[in-house]
């Protein structure tokens, strides 16, 4: 058999072959044992192709060959299985030819056996050869574009008559670079005018004229450059100027003649692929003065319009809508148009562009409640929207929220409004709600957050006030009176009154003390018998933090009352049955008496006290506001005023009303407003 082998071995050798040498199995031709392998690899040389051809195979066969194998890979991917009996002849005819690695590549070959074999099997054996690779038949390695030449290792290209090979040795180009500078008039044209231009072009002409004239080109009618038919341009004719590049140019039709370039100085470029039949394009090329183009910037309309313009001609140029012009330091005092002539050297000045109006960002108020929703880079340009929303659910947006930047340079909401919004506090939604049936004197401790408007105002005066906003407070003109100059200690969010000095209870700083224009000041206690106007606003130098046990009460609406037997809650830290002043919050439920009963005013020192429309009062049998309660509210239509001594009925005694005088907020609320607007104008303008 062995002899056999070497007599056919001429057969498959020719001039390009090299024998390397032989690969078979262990033991061969004697047979291989059980759990036998075999791992061979080798590689080909640069240009050359690595082949395996068997002359003898013997395996034990078995399906889809998973006991005794021989596996055969090419760069690593496996290209053959192969086991049982084959003849030379179906050998050389199916498994030999496909045994090769591509130029350079490697082939390996794996043989493996398994534990036993019902008789023994001689194994395989086959040599391997290297030859040489004929590149210019593989269309994925040919890269010539004209003519391929292989030799043994590589290939060469070559080119067609007329042509030549550019710099990447494969490309088969024309020379069609042409300098034209310093001529007034000639003719260009594609290579092989008129017949087919050449594949694969680059063509560049390149004309110069003197700097008061400019090139002008006329086209023949006959043009034919290659273009696709989704009409994007496959070959492309170009003209490239200082000012920009006109084209692509491609079709059957020809740019308008005659063409004015506008440049004294400009480039041809005319690129082809490498492959199509066009014919191409001529034109001859004359210079002419030079004259301004219809179009001085772009995004912009000329007063009066022509086709062109010449030396010394003035026109208005106007922005379109939503552009300004620009002059060379940007925004030009936000103008919409400008006066431009032309000049000599066919240039417009003064050379003014139009660009977007731009609005910039809104001016958002440092405090960060009010936010911009979206991107971290917002876009500020004509026609661009920006969203508004408020960055804590303690605040609702008054206003609108979507804003269009406009053809003025100004934000205007989708509703037409130029004014930004505002995040207003949510008023009198407490999270805890108060409980409604409890029955201060005679009332109940407050849990934290049933009355979140509720502040503690501890020096110089103890007293309560109630926060209206994130930024102010009222309380009763009696409380503050003489402390107008001086900062307040003022603590919210808390029912006890002995946690001021606690960590998580807000220390509210004062700054301004207002109290009503028309309450008497000065008037001690004992001797006051008018509390008429007893109502000021106290506003904190920076806006509270709010949160579920820090909310603002809202105000009732301008000139509003309080009916007969209308009931609602006072609350404080003033004095109960039981102390002299309370330590926790207390709250009551009274009820509001009828006009007549509170003009039965009680006396103090032998004197009546005054009632007026600015009042109401209330009260029930043990129920009432007292000494220290102050300034609170009396939710909130009332402010705690004045009222008479207060008392509880004892055991056995016949029933006793108690009565408190109260603020009638309703009355003051345009004052109240107008007063906050006012100053804080006063500190916009400050600032």
């Amino acid at each position: 058999m062995l002899r056999s082998s070497l007599l056919l071995l001429p057969l498959f050798h020719s001039t390009y072959c090299m024998l390397l040498g032989w690969v078979e199995s262990p033991g061969y031709p004697n047979g291989y044992l059980p759990h036998a392998s075999l791992n061979w690899s080798r590689c080909a040389p640069k240009g050359h192709s690595l082949s395996i051809r068997f002359i003898h195979l013997d395996l034990e066969d078995s399906i889809n060959c998973e006991n005794d194998a021989v596996k055969i890979f090419s760069n690593g991917n496996l290209i053959s299985v192969l086991c049982g009996t084959k003849e030379f002849e179906e050998l050389q005819s199916t498994v030999n030819p496909v045994l090769f690695s591509p130029p350079g590549g490697c082939l390996a070959l794996s043989f493996h056996s398994d534990y036993s074999n019902i008789k023994r099997h001689t194994g395989f054996r086959g040599f391997y050869t290297t030859q040489d690779y004929d590149e210019c038949e593989d269309n994925e390695i040919n890269e010539c574009t004209q003519f391929c030449h292989n030799f043994i290792g590589g290939y060469h290209c070559s080119c067609r008559h007329g042509y030549h090979l550019d710099v990447d040795n494969h490309t088969c180009t024309v020379n069609c670079n042409e300098d034209l500078s310093g001529k007034s008039k000639g003719i260009i044209s594609s290579p092989s005018w008129p017949n087919s231009y050449a594949e694969s072009a680059n063509c560049q002409y390149t004309l110069l004229v003197d700097s008061q004239s400019q090139v002008q080109l006329q086209f023949s009618d006959v043009f034919d450059v290659e273009q696709g038919p989704d009409g994007q341009c496959i070959d492309a004719l170009r003209i490239e100027t200082p000012s920009g590049t006109l084209g692509p140019f491609c079709g059957n039709t020809p740019p308008k003649s005659p063409f004015l370039t506008h440049a004294n100085k400009l480039t041809i470029r005319f690129t082809t692929d490498d492959f199509g039949t066009n014919k191409g394009f001529h034109l001859s090329f004359t210079t002419r003065d030079k004259v301004c183009p219809a179009v001085v910037t772009s995004h912009s309309t000329v007063t009066p319009k022509k086709a062109e313009y010449n030396r010394g001609e003035e026109v208005t140029v106007t922005c379109n809508e939503g552009y300004v012009v620009n002059d060379d330091k940007g925004i030009h005092d936000v103008k919409s148009e400008f006066k431009a002539m032309c000049q000599r050297t066919g240039i417009w000045t003064p050379s003014y562009t139009c660009g977007l109006v731009n609005c910039g960002l809104p001016d958002i108020p440092e405090d960060g409640i009010l936010q911009l929703v979206g991107s971290d880079d917002p876009q500020t340009q004509y026609k661009d929207q920006i969203q508004f929303n408020c960055s804590s659910k303690y605040y609702t947006l008054e206003g609108d929220d979507t804003f269009i930047c406009g053809a003025n340079g100004e934000w205007i909401s989708t509703n037409g409004n130029a004014e930004f919004p505002k995040c207003l506090p949510v008023c009198g939604q407490p999270e805890t709600l108060i409980a409604g049936t409890g029955r201060i004197l005679g009332g109940q401790d407050a849990k934290l957050g049933e009355i979140p408007w509720q502040l503690f105002i501890k020096e110089p005066s103890r007293g309560g006030a109630s926060l209206i906003n994130d930024q102010w407070a009222v309380t009763a003109a009696h409380v503050v009176d003489g402390n107008e100059n001086s900062p307040l200690s003022v603590f919210g969010g808390l029912t006890n009154r002995r946690t001021t000095n606690a960590p998580s209870t807000p220390s509210l700083i004062t700054n301004r003390i207002i109290i009503h224009p028309g309450y008497s000041k000065g008037i001690t206690g004992s001797a006051r018998t008018d509390y008429n106007n007893d109502i000021a606003l106290i506003r904190f130098t920076s806006r509270v933090k709010l949160g579920p046990n820090l909310l603002p009460i809202c105000l009732p609406e301008e000139n509003s009352g309080v009916m007969e037997n209308e009931q609602g809650t006072v609350s404080g830290w003033g004095k109960t049955e039981k102390t002299a002043a309370a330590v926790l919050l207390k709250y009551a439920h009274v009820t509001a008496y009828s006009r007549r009963e509170c003009e039965n005013t009680p006396r103090l020192n032998g004197n009546r006290m005054i009632f007026s429309n600015n009042m109401f009062c209330a009260g029930d049998s043990g129920k009432d506001s007292c000494q220290g309660d102050s300034g609170g509210p009396y939710y909130l239509t009332g402010i705690v005023s004045w009222g008479d001594e207060c008392k509880l009925p004892t055991a056995g005694s016949t029933r006793i009303v108690n009565k408190g005088y109260y603020t009638k907020v309703g009355n003051y609320v345009k004052w109240i407003k107008q007063t906050i607007e006012r100053v804080e104008a006063e500190e916009s303008e400050r600032k």
